[in-house]
């Protein structure tokens, strides 16, 4: 699959779904003082892209060092963006946690929320199919990053204008644009394979 910068712009936020972590943010900044919130969430924001920009250009070696294949990547990426997908339009019961007083570092904000499995599995598939696009991905990152600081920032006032349901269905439908990439890049890579064994 040809990415350009706005289909990976897209693909990254779908990914990295602001408008999903949108509770989980809340929750973990329930302790943190209200003027304090908006430096944490930057902060966090920060430092997942600066992890998966490290991933942009340590990939290539990444996947040598672990004798992977693009094609191995991009179906692997495939299953992980499908099940992704699946959670978003059908989230799992809400399991009660053991509140973190004070202020989150690192996790589970940065990684898991932002800069998950996924979403590190995506930097890699990118470059390691056009490493002569990466400033374009590096762009694409960093837009991505900028939606998720905006929509994050401002999660109170999404959420008291238009509401939980709005934002529930608005998840689910970026659960089933996802779906939909999730298996056109499985699709994909299952002709590819074919076409190598033939």
């Amino acid at each position: 699959m040809n990415y350009t910068f706005a289909s990976a712009t897209i693909l990254l936020i779908l990914i990295t779904d602001p408008i999903g972590n949108i509770p989980i943010f809340a929750n973990a900044l329930k302790h943190v003082t209200p003027e304090r919130r908006a430096r944490v969430i930057l902060r966090e924001v920060l430092i997942a892209f600066l992890l998966l920009l490290t991933f942009m250009f340590i990939g290539e070696s990444f996947l040598r060092v672990m004798n992977l294949s693009e094609l191995s990547l991009q179906i692997g990426g495939g299953v992980i963006l499908f099940l992704i997908a699946l959670r978003m339009i059908f989230p799992p019961p809400k399991v009660e946690s053991d509140e973190t007083l004070g202020e989150p570092l690192i996790v589970p904000l940065a990684i898991p929320a932002i800069a998950g499995p996924s979403a590190l599995a995506t930097v890699l598939l990118l470059v390691s199919q056009a490493p002569e696009k990466r400033l374009e991905w590096i762009a694409a990152l960093c837009v991505t990053m900028s939606v998720s600081a905006v929509v994050l920032v401002l999660a109170e006032r999404i959420q008291r204008v238009a509401g939980d349901r709005f934002v529930v269905a608005l998840e689910r439908l970026m659960g089933l644009v996802l779906v939909a990439v999730s298996i056109e890049m499985l699709l994909r890579g299952i002709k590819t394979f074919i076409t190598q064994l033939a």
